[in-house]
C-alpha cells in the first residue's frame, strides 16, 4: 500500500499584477501621447499677433525670387522676429531663409507652419533688405544669391558670447574743427565737411591728390560724421588699404570706434564683427567688397576708394559693382557719399555730370608743387644723351632719378607683370616660343630653370625655333623678379625689395632701397618715396579692352601719388600717347572727360546700358528670343567666346550676344531681362550668365 504524496502548495496569482502594470503603462502611453498633442497644437496654433511671416527662401531660381507666406506657431511668436533666420518646409525638403516682415492675414487659405527659428538675432534689416531687391532687380539677379553676399554665414558660438559694448562717439566740435582744416586745402573741402557735421546729404568725388595722406582724411571726414550721430561706412579695394584706413580711424577716434570687415577675416571674428555693427555697438565700418552691405544703424556717410579698382566688381552673381550699390545706398538712406581716388573713373565722372554729386580737389596751383612727372627721351636733349631713350627699357633719364632718389630715401620702380620672363620668343627671328605639346606660351620661373608651358606645365629645356631653328631665347616681357635681378646688378651696394603676387609687403622703411612692385602691390614708405619709375609702359596699353586707357591711368597714378612732397616721377614711354601725357599733367578728370565723351560718340557705357549673356549657342539663341525689350534696343553678336586654356576634354565653346538701349531706356532693360531670366528658370531652359554693365568688354 503507497502512501500518496501531499499536495503542493498552491502558488500566488501573477494575473493581477501584470494587469497592473499593464494598466499603469498604457496610462503613461496615454499621458506621453496627449503631451505629444498638445505640443503638436501649440506649434500649428497660430500667434496671436501676426500669425503671418513673409520668408525669402534660400532658392537661387529666378521664378521663385519673391517672398512666401508661412505660419507663425505660437510657440514661435516672439522669436520669429523680421530678419531672423528660419527653416521651412519648400518644395519637400527643408530649406533656410529669413523673415522679412510679418502680417495679420494671408490670400492664401492653407499655410505651411515655420519648422523652426534657426537663431532670434535678426541679421536681416529692413534697409538691407530692401537694398537687395533694388541691386537684384538693377543686375537682373535672383534676392537669394545677393542676401548670401549680404549676410554671413552664423557662427552659433560667437553669437552666444557676450555682446560688444557700445561706445559713445568724440565731442563734435574738435572733430568738426580738425576736419575743416585738413580738408581746406581742396576745393569745396571744408565746405564737404561742414555739410557733414550738419547731417546733410552731400555727395562729392574727389580727386586726392599725390603726396597726401588719403587714409586720414577719409578717417577725419567719418569721425566728422559719427560726432554728429551718424554711421559711416567705408569701402576700400583690399586688406593693404584697409590696415591703412584701420590705422588712421584709430589715431583719429582712438580704440573701440569702428570694425574692420574683410575678406581674409576667419568666420568666428568676422561675425563677431558684424554683430557688433547688426546690435548698434559699433557704427563705423571700414572693409573690402562685402562691407557695403553691413547693416550700420543710421547711416549717414558712404565712402568708397579708388572705385575705378576691378577688386570692386563682385566675381560672383549677379555681379553688383561697389560703386552702384553705394550710390543707391545713399540715395535709399538719404546719406552722404564721397567717391575718392587718386584716378577718376569715367562713371565717377558721369554722376559730377548729372548733377549727383560735386568736385573736390586741390587747385592746380597746389597741385603742381606736389610732384614732377616727366616721360624719359620726351625732349631733344634727352635724345641727344640716350638715343634709346624712348625704346630701352631703362633709360639713362630713369638711371639718373633712381640714383638721385636713392641717396635720400627710398625709390619705387613699378613693372607690370610678376614672375621672371612672363614670356619668351626667339633671340634671332623674334617669333614667340610656343610649347611643342599644346601650343602655349613658353616662360620662365627663375634664371636657373628651363622654360615651361604656362598653359600645361612641359618643359622645354631642348627648345628650338620652329622658323629659323635657333635654340637662343629672349625675354620681350620681364617680370618684377627679373627685373629686381638687373637693378641689383645696376645698383649693387642698394638692397632691393620685392612686392607681387603672395609676397605683397604693406610698408617700407624710409631708408634708401630699392622696391621693384607689380601695380596694386606697392607698398607704402614711410615719408614717401623719394622717386617713382614706371616701367614697360606699353605693355600696360597693349591690352584689347574698353578700359585699358584708363586703367592705366588709374595704376600709373596709384603708384606715381606715393611719391613724396617735391619727389620725381620718371615713365618710360612713348611721350605722345595720351594717357601718358594725362599723366604728365596729372589730369585725370580731364582724361575721363575726354573717355566719355568718346564712349558716347560710340554707344559704350556708360552713355549706354549693356547687357551681356554668355552661354552655349543654342541657349544664348532662346534667351535673346525670349527677351522682349522695346525700341530702341540693339542686339550686337552671338559672337564666339575665347575660351581659358584648360586642360581635358573640350568644352563646346560659349558665345556671348550684347543687348544695348539708350540711358533713359534703362529700366525697360531691367524689366525685361529680369523677365527673361524668370521665363528661363521656370521653363527650366539652359543656363546663361547676364552681366549688366560688366566691368570687361
Amino acid at each position: 500500500m503507497t502512501t500518496p504524496e501531499p499536495p503542493e502548495p498552491e502558488q500566488p496569482s501573477l494575473l493581477p499584477e501584470l494587469r497592473g502594470a499593464v494598466r499603469g503603462a498604457v496610462r503613461e502611453a496615454r499621458a506621453e501621447t496627449a503631451a505629444a498633442t498638445a505640443k503638436r497644437r501649440k506649434e500649428v496654433e497660430p500667434a496671436e499677433v501676426d500669425p503671418v511671416a513673409e520668408v525669402l527662401v534660400d532658392v537661387p531660381l529666378a521664378h521663385l525670387d519673391r517672398p512666401f507666406d508661412y505660419l507663425v506657431p505660437a510657440a514661435m511668436a516672439d522669436t520669429a522676429r523680421p530678419g531672423v533666420r528660419v527653416k521651412v518646409r519648400f518644395a519637400g525638403q527643408d530649406v533656410d531663409g529669413f523673415v522679412v516682415a510679418r502680417r495679420a492675414a494671408s490670400d492664401h487659405p492653407r499655410l505651411q507652419p515655420l519648422r523652426r527659428v534657426v537663431s532670434a538675432e535678426p541679421v536681416l534689416h529692413a534697409d538691407v533688405a530692401e537694398l537687395s531687391a533694388r541691386v537684384a532687380r538693377r543686375y537682373a539677379g535672383a534676392r537669394a544669391d545677393v542676401l548670401r553676399l549680404a549676410v554671413p554665414p552664423r557662427h552659433a558660438t560667437t553669437e552666444k558670447a557676450a555682446p560688444v559694448a557700445a561706445t559713445t562717439p568724440p565731442a563734435a566740435a574738435g572733430v568738426r574743427a580738425a576736419a575743416v582744416e585738413a580738408w581746406g586745402e581742396h576745393e569745396h573741402g571744408a565746405a564737404f565737411c561742414e555739410h557733414l557735421a550738419g547731417g546733410e546729404a552731400v555727395r562729392a568725388v574727389w580727386s586726392a591728390p599725390p603726396a597726401t595722406d588719403w587714409p586720414r582724411l577719409v578717417a577725419l571726414a567719418a569721425a566728422t560724421a559719427y560726432a554728429a550721430g551718424r554711421g559711416v561706412l567705408v569701402c576700400v579695394p583690399d586688406g593693404k588699404d584697409v590696415d591703412r584706413v584701420d590705422a588712421a580711424l584709430t589715431a583719429v577716434l582712438g580704440q573701440g570706434h569702428h570694425v574692420s570687415l574683410r575678406a581674409d577675416a576667419g568666420p568666428a571674428a568676422r561675425y563677431r564683427d558684424f554683430l557688433a555693427v547688426s546690435r548698434g555697438a559699433r557704427r563705423v565700418v571700414v572693409g573690402t567688397r562685402g562691407a557695403i552691405w553691413a547693416p550700420v544703424h543710421d547711416l549717414g556717410l558712404v565712402v568708397v576708394w579708388d572705385d575705378g579698382d576691378d577688386l570692386h566688381a563682385e566675381p560672383r552673381a549677379p555681379y553688383p559693382h561697389v560703386r552702384e550699390v553705394a550710390v543707391l545706398r545713399a540715395e535709399q538712406s538719404g546719406a552722404a557719399a564721397l567717391l575718392g581716388g587718386h584716378a577718376c573713373s569715367v562713371e565717377a565722372r558721369q554722376l559730377l555730370a548729372q548733377g549727383w554729386a560735386q568736385p573736390v580737389a586741390l587747385p592746380r596751383a597746389v597741385l603742381r608743387e606736389r610732384v614732377r612727372v616727366r616721360v624719359a627721351g620726351a625732349t631733344d636733349r634727352e635724345l641727344e644723351r640716350d638715343p634709346y631713350a624712348r625704346t630701352t627699357r631703362l633709360p639713362t633719364a630713369a638711371r639718373d632719378a633712381l640714383r638721385a632718389g636713392l641717396a635720400t630715401g627710398p625709390v619705387l620702380v613699378q613693372t607690370p607683370r610678376s614672375g621672371y620672363a612672363a614670356s619668351l620668343a626667339c633671340e634671332r627671328c623674334r617669333t614667340p616660343a610656343r610649347c611643342t605639346r599644346c601650343t602655349g606660351p613658353l616662360q620662365q620661373r627663375a634664371a636657373t630653370e628651363p622654360p615651361a608651358c604656362r598653359w600645361c606645365g612641359t618643359a622645354a629645356p631642348q627648345w628650338a625655333c620652329g622658323t629659323c631653328g635657333h635654340r637662343g631665347l629672349r625675354a620681350p616681357v620681364l617680370g618684377e623678379t627679373r627685373t629686381a635681378e638687373e637693378l641689383g646688378r645696376a645698383f649693387p651696394a642698394v638692397p632691393v625689395r620685392t612686392s607681387a603676387g603672395d609676397r605683397v609687403l604693406a610698408t617700407v622703411p624710409a631708408t634708401p632701397a630699392l622696391v621693384v612692385a607689380t601695380p596694386g602691390a606697392e607698398p607704402a614708405a614711410e615719408g614717401g618715396y623719394a622717386a617713382v619709375a614706371l616701367l614697360d609702359t606699353w605693355l600696360a596699353l597693349a591690352r584689347v579692352d574698353l578700359r585699358t586707357g584708363e586703367e592705366a591711368l588709374r595704376r600709373w597714378m596709384n603708384a606715381a601719388a606715393l611719391v613724396r612732397p617735391g619727389g620725381e616721377v620718371v615713365a618710360v614711354g612713348d611721350p605722345a600717347e595720351p594717357v601718358l601725357q594725362a599723366l604728365v599733367r596729372w589730369d585725370p578728370a580731364g582724361y575721363a572727360d575726354r573717355e566719355a565723351a568718346d564712349r558716347v560718340s560710340a554707344r559704350l557705357p556708360p552713355g549706354t546700358r549693356l547687357a551681356s549673356v554668355t552661354g552655349e549657342p543654342d541657349a544664348v539663341e532662346v534667351f535673346l528670343q525670349h527677351l522682349r525689350v522695346p525700341p530702341p534696343v540693339e542686339v550686337l553678336g552671338p559672337v564666339p567666346v575665347p575660351a581659358a586654356p584648360r586642360g581635358g576634354p573640350v568644352e563646346e565653346p560659349e558665345v556671348r550676344a550684347v543687348v544695348r538701349v539708350p540711358l533713359a531706356a534703362s529700366r525697360a532693360l531691367e524689366d525685361a531681362l529680369g523677365v527673361a531670366v524668370r521665363e528661363r528658370s521656370a521653363r527650366k531652359l539652359a543656363a546663361v550668365r547676364v552681366q549688366v554693365d560688366p566691368p570687361s568688354l
